[in-house]
């Protein structure tokens, strides 16, 4: 993994978490941020590992997956420049039964592992933050095992498209028809087949792993009401970025 210089105070606001910091625990963090590369496919943190650092996505996007015994795997969440990747660490737990997953490419900030419990164990601000944005993934991995048990995987992809492009700039995502298969935890089949569906109805068009959403609006009439659900608890609980 890359890492460059921190003095980039400027996109380290590019985090809506970091953005929201107060102005005072904002600039203790500055000097030990540090920024980096968060390339595709580049696993963070493995099930029951120690976790050394915390990462805040700028412009990529993580998926939190469960694994099973036999190598299948389910996306549980997602985190964006909304969120942080490693809350075990300041929960108390350590590890988590999850692996992270770098979904989307692009940079992100981290923050060590005992910087992180040391801010968090002062009881401040940072600690009421961490935890309202706890709340908010808890919520969207509930909502993920409801929707992944009792709608269809049309309505599957639409809220994965929709939570996805929430979580990057533009309308278009890097994502090949497998990979989206194993997010969701069915077969490529399966997701080919949603795929052309909205493909059909001018929702999307797809092609070479290259998604781009063509009418939102339409796309959210067509997902489960699981996508407002998640996306309301953030919105209700997470501030909004200062560099919005």
């Amino acid at each position: 993994m890359d890492a460059f210089p921190t003095n980039t105070p400027e996109k380290s606001r590019q985090n809506q978490l970091l953005a929201a910091l107060p102005d005072a625990e904002w600039l203790r963090w500055q000097p030990q941020l540090e920024l980096v590369d968060l390339s595709l496919g580049q696993v963070l943190y493995e099930s029951g590992a120690k976790m050394p650092y915390v990462y805040f996505p700028v412009d990529a996007i993580v998926s939190l997956l469960y694994v099973l015994e036999d190598g299948a795997s389910a996306e549980i969440a997602v985190v964006g420049f909304e969120g942080v990747v490693g809350i075990s660490i300041f929960m108390g737990g350590g590890t988590t039964p999850s692996r992270a997953v770098v979904q989307s490419a692009g940079m992100g900030f981290r923050l060590r592992a005992d910087a992180i419990k040391s801010e968090f164990d002062r009881s401040g601000p940072v600690m009421h933050l961490m935890l309202r944005y706890t709340q908010a993934l808890i919520t969207q991995m509930a909502q993920t095992a409801v929707c992944n048990r009792h709608h269809s995987l049309d309505q599957q992809l639409c809220r994965w498209l929709l939570l996805s492009l929430d979580r990057l700039q533009g309308n278009q995502l890097l994502m090949t028809q497998e990979l989206i298969a194993n997010m969701l935890g069915v077969r490529r089949e399966g997701v080919t087949e949603a795929a052309l569906k909205l493909q059909k109805a001018g929702l999307i068009s797809y092609a070479r792993g290259h998604i781009s959403v063509l009418d939102r609006p339409r796309l959210e009439k067509r997902t489960c009401e699981c996508y407002g659900v998640v996306k309301k608890e953030y919105d209700r609980l997470l501030p909004p970025s200062k560099a919005s």
